[in-house]
């Protein structure tokens, strides 16, 4: 077998990992919640402390990864992210738990900062969409395995065994990926790495998370919201004189930012998910909270979505190999648009066979454009800056799905009485906590908040799709070479090739 299809196996089982630890831990929040007595800052903590620790962390152990090598920081962080579901599962308290999710993340943030890059490594350009294309495949079968394999869990045994799952397959993936993985990266002694710069990013992000977080706690106008917003600007603005003006080896080589494709990529990357990633939790709130479903019931519901990006997925990464990314993450994008400006209209008679439909083409939507965007962002970078690139992305992912959250939470819960926001999310809520209101009053109160997070994610996507549109040709000459070879013959179709100019950046 060759090389980058074991590569592309072991960056699955990563991937897989991460898929089912998202969805399981959705369904078993309320149980979680109860069974430790955590309140609900414990709980919200629990989701944004991983989020905090793979957003912070993922930058600078990117330009690790292109000093020291991707396959040893990728190792390592299997085995500390089997650490910290181990301890996880033990935890005995919500601020336990919070802990121990933080080592979580620290390992998972280890192997996210380099997997786009070890397959970006393995894959010639030509064949990247395909490649990325399955692994969206891995993280729909994840996702819809996690909603199943959770409530599997959640009616045998204790919730504990959803972190303790973790512990065998990560100790596989790490032996296999010891013994799979090759080490692309040829170590620069003279390179060093930027503490300062690294210390000042992380602690700017940081702030900015965490303002975000206890804004959605406590009120916006709350000084511990305002003070670590106030603290991040000037952070973050010393990161980046530092890293232009002062640092021999930037962890951010901001040159990056010249190419139009990575950029524009990289801003429709981040758009699309300020507006997509709360996206499950807000159809949890609608399923629970207004139709009443119980929480196994409405995680199944979830399914639809995973299965058409899974399914779509590939294609979607073939159809970029050959035709490139902005026509078809374009056309992907405006058909999120379109299905979240429905999803602001279903009211509680909105048959759910309709809203399974919604979701099926809100994943056809994600399968086209997740593949072929990333490709154009990997192909928008030299190839030693790989590590740099994949972890520059996923700082702008998990940047935006903390917004997305943001975002969400304020919609929904700024029309919702005092109390019933914390017994909701806490998995205490009970419809005597609105019993004053008549059953069109509850309607207003869930579903405009609803409504309204959903036009707001419309309006994101719509411009993630302006991006995309814009982001100019891509440099297609391997593509071109992959698909004449057979016809014209390899050697004088290569040469052909490799002398032609790539089209400029417009």
């Amino acid at each position: 077998m060759q090389y980058k299809w074991k590569a592309l196996g072991v960056v699955s089982i990563g991937s897989l990992m991460g898929a089912i630890d998202g969805t399981v831990l959705i369904i078993a929040f309320p149980r979680i919640a109860n069974d430790l007595s955590a309140s609900l800052v414990s709980m919200v903590w629990v989701l944004m402390i991983y989020i905090l620790m793979g957003t912070t962390l993922v930058l600078s152990l990117g330009r690790v990864a292109d000093m020291k090598g991707r396959k040893r920081l990728y190792n390592a962080g299997f085995a500390v992210f089997v650490l910290g579901s181990a301890l996880s599962g033990l935890a005995q308290s919500g601020v336990e738990l919070v802990l121990f999710r933080g080592i979580q993340g620290v390992g998972g943030a280890m192997p996210v900062a380099n997997s786009f890059a070890i397959l970006s490594d393995a894959f010639p350009s030509g064949e990247r969409g395909r490649a990325f294309g399955v692994n969206s495949v891995v993280w729909g079968t994840g996702a819809v395995f996690g909603i199943v394999l959770g409530g599997l869990i959640l009616s045998i045994t204790s919730w504990r065994w959803i972190f303790w799952i973790n512990v065998p397959i990560g100790i596989a993936a790490t032996v296999l990926a010891y013994y799979v993985l090759h080490e692309s990266v040829t170590v620069r002694p003279r390179e060093t790495f930027d503490f300062v710069a690294a210390a000042l990013f992380t602690a700017g992000l940081a702030s900015f998370l965490l303002g975000i977080t206890e804004g959605i706690l406590t009120t916006w106008g709350a000084t511990e919201a305002i003070g670590p917003l106030l603290a991040a600007i000037p952070l973050l603005a010393l990161f980046v004189l530092w890293e232009l003006k002062i640092s021999r080896d930037p962890i951010l080589p901001f040159g990056l930012f010249r190419s139009w494709l990575f950029s524009a990529s990289l801003g429709a990357s981040m758009l699309q998910g300020i507006a997509m990633f709360a996206t499950n939790f807000l159809l949890m709130v609608y399923f629970q909270g207004i139709l009443g479903i119980d929480v196994l019931t409405a995680a199944y519901l979830l399914i639809p979505l995973s299965v058409t990006l899974g399914i779509v997925g590939p294609l979607g990464g073939r159809l970029s190999d050959r035709y490139g990314a902005r026509v078809l993450s374009t056309v992907g994008l405006v058909l999120q648009g379109v299905v979240l400006l429905a999803f602001s209209t279903i009211t509680r008679s909105t048959p759910l066979v309709e809203v399974a439909l919604f979701e099926g083409l809100l994943g056809v939507g994600g399968g086209l454009f997740f593949p072929a965007n990333t490709s154009a962002i990997m192909g928008g970078v030299p190839r030693e800056r790989f590590g740099v690139a994949s972890g520059v992305m996923m700082t702008f992912r998990n940047s935006s799905m903390a917004l997305s959250f943001a975002l969400a939470l304020v919609a929904l819960t700024s029309q919702l009485p005092a109390g019933v926001a914390s017994a909701l999310f806490g998995g205490a809520f009970t419809p005597q906590m609105v019993a004053g209101l008549s059953p069109a009053g509850l309607d207003a109160v869930f579903l405009n908040g609803m409504h309204t997070a959903f036009r707001a994610s419309a309006l994101c996507v719509f411009a993630a799709a302006t991006f995309s549109a814009l982001r100019g040709r891509e440099a297609r000459t391997e593509r071109i070479y992959l698909r004449h070879r057979v016809r014209r013959g390899p050697t004088a179709y290569a040469v052909e090739v490799a002398q032609r100019p790539a089209p400029p950046h417009p």
